[in-house]
């Protein structure tokens, strides 16, 4: 098997034309203690703001402590969607640059860590091609479905490649995902084997299902309103140093009702499915005091690295039927609508599968205590992607990234590896970050971002003077667009591979984008 090194001496070794920047510090060679055991852990649909260390109001202690005992990231970046973000996470590579879903011209961070000596074991959600344990997991339990009944499940669940239906009066799925994930941890320690677990929990994608306990726990408080509420989160967001104050609060969208222009039955409505969906959240964070608690008490928890992390920002579709049954009854299928998507993503514009700031941005929790060098609660500001997962991983694992993997020949990694960062240095960042679902795309060089929604106009923007993007800079620096432009279309043509007919030419100044209310999931 051909490989390619990531650490040179320290340097940065450029591999076809790509950088990879996965380097070891000698720093971090000289203090290294026992490779860490890893946990991934991945959340569906949750916006930027909805965890409490990141601005929310939604109950989350368990992953707040591990916040305030680790490290954060402001700027951390997803796809806009679910399954391009698992292809960029799995693989350390651009969507298609991977072979979309097919991962045909990728080898997975699985894979990599299983020929390294780690068990390797997924619980959750998949959504992509093949299944879990083609792909490097020794151990799988979870569907391969892009979303399922919370309660009773599908029939794409699976039990380490066999179909599963095991479901019962007491099942829910990330309680489910959290049994095998402690389940996988218990096997690897009996093996004497350092272990990564990846965790792809449903939750809060829609529909939006829990238990009664949890959501009966949130009603009424959602009565202020998405405008008030977003103005609370923004404030906390502020006051800890998520966001810089110079960046103000996205406005409401005109398409978006004032929360006091609806009548009370509307009101109640809007208070009752959210509460759902912060249920949702409230019901991993449970879960996530569950296995850090099992981690502890096995005396795992010291080093092992928790990273948790969402696949894109907040979900505007709605699409509920069957509301005249309670989110805790299975036949019930409630989703939530653009408002409260908009407070999702406070204080960022536009949604999941948009490229704008609120569909790619996600919260990125660190908790490594023999690892990490920051100071506790430390808050990064250094850009990120799901792409630096993979690299990250195998450095920590010491492992080696191949140039062909069972027979299929490999593209070079393209994302950098986040150990100097955990070390409280200053990494060599990212040259460009490149963005693309379907018509939305973006590029960001510097703190320069150009961006366009649904093939809408390209929309430029200054990151460090304003990040929730409400100055559009386009037609004072036209040149700068132009430039952006020519890039973001290399990259996608050259490197990303993407198909021609998603790099048509963006449409004119003069003509309108179209509001999130018109969306549609493709």
């Amino acid at each position: 098997m051909k490989t390619y090194p990531l650490s040179m001496n320290g340097s940065v070794l450029l591999i076809v034309g790509v950088v990879v920047a996965a380097t070891i510090s000698s720093s971090v060679l000289a203090s290294e203690p026992p490779r860490p055991n890893i946990i991934v852990v991945m959340l569906d649909d949750l916006g930027f703001s909805d965890l409490g260390c990141y601005g929310a109001e939604i109950e989350t202690p368990h992953i707040d402590r591990l916040a305030r005992q680790g490290l954060r990231f402001s700027q951390f970046y997803n796809t806009a969607k679910c399954e391009s973000s698992r292809v960029c996470l799995l693989s350390g590579l651009y969507t298609y640059q991977a072979g979309y879903r097919a991962l045909d011209r990728a080898v997975t961070f699985a894979e990599l860590l299983r020929e390294a000596g780690y068990f390797t074991a997924m619980s959750g959600k998949w959504h992509l091609e093949s299944e879990p344990t083609e792909r490097g997991f020794q151990h799988y339990f979870g569907h391969l479905s892009g979303a399922t009944n919370f309660f009773t499940g599908d029939d794409t669940f699976r039990l380490d490649g066999q179909a599963w239906s095991e479901f019962d009066e007491n099942f829910y799925t990330t309680d489910a995902f959290t049994d095998y994930a402690i389940r996988y941890v218990d096997q690897a320690v009996d093996r004497q084997q350092p272990f990564f677990v990846y965790i792809a929990h449903n939750a809060p994608h829609y529909p939006l299902q829990a238990p009664e306990a949890d959501v009966m726990k949130y009603r009424g408080r959602y009565r202020i309103g998405w405008d008030q509420l977003r103005q609370e989160r923004y404030q906390r967001q502020v006051a800890m140093g998520m966001i810089d104050a110079r960046w103000a609060l996205s406005p409401r969208p005109d398409y978006l009702p004032a929360w006091d222009s609806l009548n009370e039955q509307q009101q109640d409505w809007e208070d009752f499915r959210m509460a759902a969906y912060a249920a949702m959240v409230d019901r991993v964070d449970q879960n996530m005091g569950r296995l850090v608690q099992h981690l502890a008490d096995r005396g795992l928890l010291d080093n092992t690295l928790i990273l948790l992390f969402s696949d894109n920002g907040a979900c505007p579709f709605e699409r509920t039927r069957g509301d005249q049954y309670m989110p805790w009854d299975p036949r019930s299928y409630w989703t939530y609508d653009v408002g409260w998507a908009h407070a999702g993503n406070t204080p960022f514009r536009w949604y999941k599968q948009n490229q704008h700031e609120g569909g790619i941005a996600s919260p990125l929790v660190a908790h490594w205590p023999q690892g990490l060098r920051t100071e506790p609660g430390t808050i990064t500001h250094q850009p990120a992607h799901l792409i630096d997962i993979l690299p990250t991983l195998v450095e920590l694992a010491g492992a080696e990234y191949p140039e062909e993997f069972a027979g299929r020949a490999i593209t070079p990694v393209q994302g950098r590896s986040l150990v100097p960062i955990f070390q409280g240095e200053q990494r060599i960042g990212h040259e460009w970050l490149y963005f693309q679902f379907s018509d939305n795309r973006a590029l960001r060089r510097g703190d320069w971002k150009i961006v366009s929604a649904r093939g809408g106009p390209w929309e430029l923007y200054d990151l460090a003077a304003d990040r929730t993007e409400l100055n559009d800079l386009a037609d004072q620096h036209p040149d700068k667009v132009q430039e952006l432009a020519q890039q973001w279309h290399h990259v996608a043509a050259e490197i990303d591979q993407l198909q021609p007919r998603r790099r048509k030419p963006v449409a004119g100044r003069d003509e309108p984008t179209f509001p999130a209310r018109l969306m549609t999931e493709r």
